[in-house]
């Protein structure tokens, strides 16, 4: 499986539903807490037009996802 950097918040239920599919198909990924790691967020910013929309999720292939829903993410996972 390639490398999945998950971009998110704690208190985010879209990343909460995002990291429970990912861990409910064991696919491995990191999880990165912008609300505690805040030197990610003008990371996040740089991808989403100055906005801090979470959970942003980085492939290894240079693709990301933004806010998907539970059948995107799936799609993209080949799941």
């Amino acid at each position: 499986m390639k490398h999945i950097t998950v971009y998110g918040t704690e208190w985010c239920s879209d990343c909460q539903r995002s990291k429970t599919l990912l861990d409910d198909n064991n696919i491995p990924y990191t999880w990165i807490d912008i609300s505690n790691q805040t030197e990610y967020r003008d990371y996040v910013k740089t991808l989403n037009n100055g906005y801090e929309s979470v959970p942003t999720i980085v492939f290894e292939d240079g693709s990301i996802l933004v806010e998907p829903s539970d059948k995107d993410l799936s799609i993209k996972l080949g799941i």
